[in-house]
């Protein structure tokens, strides 16, 4: 779990990690909480009664002082044109969406049905739930300090519920491995363990993973290539792979498997990195965008690439709550499908390829009540992309009337096509991140900027749907 532990509740308050080792929160922010996830930032504030409107994160009213984006899922449908399919009857029905969580949540089921009747979603035709690798331990304490319950319970209730907006008639399998993946190899052979079991025995079409490791924190390149299993498995079976490209623009997680507490480390390593599995060649890389819809769900403006200041959240502080992760691959040499793209990523496997919803301004209503006391909250980070995106790819199998497979060689080709293929450029913003080491200083690891074309922040941009669908299903 690449843990996204730049921010970390503690019991006197919010403090503020890796954006100032002692900086509390100002009094306007003090009833928000930041909830590490594997890759995402979660906004808390006090469990409303009913998921937020735009109107009211705008006005201060969910965190007192404070202005910001938070959308439903009737909005992100009409962001991406979705209507256009579902009055065609595409919806995922037949298809079968993957999502997997360390932990899991054991309320998931519940929550659904919670989020699905707020909004009037109709219920999965079937909601698998399996433990293919060994029973998940019971949800007691974090023992190191990254929110393991209650981050893993947000992750999942996220992946569940955003997959089922997008493809609300798909089927939904979610795999709970029982061991927490940090940083490194740490989790990761339990999740390839049980990714594999889910392709040989023919559980889904499209797998989901919002969880990352920063290349860094291998050790060494041949630590990550014997965790490739279960992607040259999917590939072989024609199922689909995700991964989130992770929240902290050019770089990466400090914290290692031998240092999981993060507060004692700066956030992020000083110089450039990505993260695996999204860096994988098999596995398509989910970068983040910052929608910017009316609280009636209109584009005001086109989609940029995610970058949010933590100065939204806490006035002054200097940092950067999350960006778009991207960048060069250490671990992995240009492939074939990015030959086209040469002149941007050099010999290096570059990520991401595509992008979707994942602005913390901007995030999107969830529930969640498992541990006691939660409810609705607000989530964003590339956790958000990959489900939403798993979501896409089940429409386009339905389409297709197949699994689509490994997609980045059928991507890139759409892509490079051109004509009216739903691929919609990223034309502003960038993913440079920043934060404040344990000396004070302000660290800078600059990142790539958005330019209408294939770049190292969002891929080959975001997509609307309604062409997107049809035209990957056809390509």
């Amino acid at each position: 779990m690449r843990a996204n532990a730049v921010i970390k509740m503690l019991a006197a308050g919010v403090v503020v990690m890796g954006a100032s080792a002692t900086a509390a929160a100002p009094a306007a922010v003090a009833a928000l909480r930041m909830v590490p996830l594997s890759t995402g930032n979660v906004l808390v504030s006090a469990h409303p009664a009913q998921p937020s409107t735009t109107a009211q994160c705008e006005s201060g009213a969910v965190v007192p002082g404070v202005d910001f984006a938070c959308y439903q899922p009737f909005q992100v449908r009409d962001a991406y044109h979705l209507g256009q399919l579902y009055t065609k009857g595409i919806n995922g029905r037949g298809e079968t969406i993957v999502i997997v969580d360390a932990f899991g949540s054991p309320t998931i089921r519940q929550d659904l049905a919670t989020f699905d009747k707020a909004f009037g979603l109709p219920a999965p035709p079937s909601f698998r739930i399996i433990q293919p690798v060994g029973p998940v331990p019971p949800c007691t304490a974090d023992p190191y300090g990254v929110g393991d319950c209650e981050g893993w319970g947000t992750e999942t209730s996220l992946d569940v519920e955003w997959s089922h907006v997008i493809a609300p008639n798909a089927n939904i399998v979610l795999v709970e491995s029982p061991s927490s993946e940090t940083e490194g190899v740490n989790g990761f052979p339990d999740i390839i363990a049980a990714e594999n079991y889910v392709i040989n025995h023919h559980l889904g079409d499209v797998i989901s993973q919002s969880f990352a490791a920063t290349e860094q924190t291998f050790v060494a390149p041949p630590a990550a290539y014997g965790l490739r299993s279960a992607y040259i498995n999917a590939a072989k079976h024609d199922v689909t792979v995700l991964g989130s490209s992770g929240d902290d623009g050019d770089t990466g997680s400090y914290c290692s498997p031998s240092n999981r507490d993060c507060a004692s480390f700066p956030c992020c390593y000083s110089f450039a990195n990505t993260e695996w599995p999204a860096s994988d060649p098999l596995v398509t890389g989910l970068g983040g965008t910052q929608l910017h819809l009316s609280d009636s769900g209109k584009t005001i403006s086109p989609a940029s690439v995610w970058n949010d200041p933590l100065s939204l959240f806490y006035p002054g502080t200097p940092g950067t709550l999350g960006a778009s992760g991207g960048g060069h691959s250490t671990f992995f040499s240009r492939p074939a499908f990015q030959n086209g793209v040469a002149s941007v990523v050099g010999d290096s496997r570059g990520t991401p390829d595509i992008s979707m919803s994942a602005a913390v301004n901007g995030g999107v209503d969830f529930y969640q009540s498992a541990p006691a006391g939660g409810g609705w909250g607000v989530v964003g980070g590339t956790s958000e992309a990959s489900p939403e995106f798993a979501g896409i790819v089940a429409l386009a199998d339905q389409v297709a009337g197949h699994s689509l497979g490994d997609l980045n060689p059928r991507l890139y080709a759409l892509a490079e096509a051109g004509g009216d293929n739903g691929i919609v450029p990223i034309s502003s913003g960038n993913n440079t991140y920043s934060f404040v080491n344990t000396k004070g200083k302000v660290v800078t690891v600059h990142g790539f900027a958005a330019n209408g074309s294939y770049n190292d922040a969002t891929g080959w941009g975001t997509i609307d749907a309604a062409q997107f669908v049809p035209a990957l299903a056809g390509s």
